[in-house]
């Protein structure tokens, strides 16, 4: 089973050059399923309902977000309704949405993607991302009653998200690290047959400070002032990030990784 996974999308540059990516990878690479983080496509900050059917129109399977899921308030219905559209799934029983989904290809191959968020320097101080995955996976285990399954471990930390990748090392087919906008180049299958990379990378203008037009964050860094500075999304040719995934159809362990950079400035023929 091949399954491809595209980090956080910023901007309008984003999610366009996401949505026109979508249908040729899926023909090119034959994908059974496609999940993105698009926690940042409403101009940087938050993800709206609108935008995510763009999504699924373009072809996404599911949704992950982040700590940003709550910027744009609209979103909120859509959660309580759209069980492929993902918060962190260690948010506090109540939160509405859901972190979990079991997707299940027209060939009858099931994939669960598990969405969750780290502890160290975010603000949101959430529960054990380790502990919520044990929990899980009591639920759902490869060969058993689900084919493949993916995290997204959404972090600042790359110390906490190599840690997760270890924990779950043989017991998931992918820990895939979003947040922190910039691709790593550590993809690699661990020796217990998981898949992982720290971080995806965005989707947007590489051209840019993690994705936001330069003027702004520059300022800040050099005035120490953070308030009354907008931050707006790049709007150059973006940069498709992330990576595609395949994993043996009997263990549900992956048997490769590809990252993928496709146009804009990091753009890798």
């Amino acid at each position: 089973m091949k399954i491809l996974f595209l980090g956080d999308v910023v901007g309008r540059s984003g999610r366009e050059a996401v949505c026109r990516f979508l249908p040729q990878v899926r023909k090119e690479y034959t994908l059974d399923f496609i999940v993105v983080n698009g926690e940042n496509a409403a101009g940087g900050f938050g993800i709206t309902a609108a935008i995510c059917d763009e999504f699924f129109k373009a072809g996404a399977d599911a949704i992950t977000t982040g700590n940003h899921v709550w910027d744009q308030q609209e979103i909120i219905p859509k959660l309580a309704k759209e069980k492929r559209l993902l918060r962190p799934h260690n948010y506090p029983e109540g939160t509405p949405g859901t972190g979990f989904c079991l997707l299940t290809s027209a060939s009858g191959k099931s994939l669960l993607v598990l969405h969750l968020q780290g502890q160290i320097f975010m603000a949101e101080h959430l529960p054990c991302p380790f502990a919520c995955a044990d929990s899980m996976l009591r639920q759902y285990s490869l060969g058993a009653n689900v084919s493949a399954i993916l995290v997204d471990i959404h972090a600042e930390a790359n110390s906490e998200k190599m840690a997760l990748g270890h924990y779950l090392d043989g017991r998931v087919s992918a820990v895939i690290g979003s947040h922190t906008h910039v691709p790593t180049a550590d993809a690699r299958i661990f020796p217990g047959g998981t898949a992982y990379q720290t971080d995806a990378g965005m989707c947007g203008d590489y051209n840019s400070v993690i994705g936001m037009e330069k003027t702004a964050p520059v300022k800040r860094f050099l005035t120490k002032i953070t308030k009354h500075t907008k931050m707006t999304p790049a709007s150059g040719e973006a940069t498709v990030c992330g990576a595609i995934i395949e994993t043996d159809d009997k263990t549900g362990l992956a048997k490769g990784i590809i990252p993928i950079q496709k146009g804009g400035s990091l753009g890798v023929t």
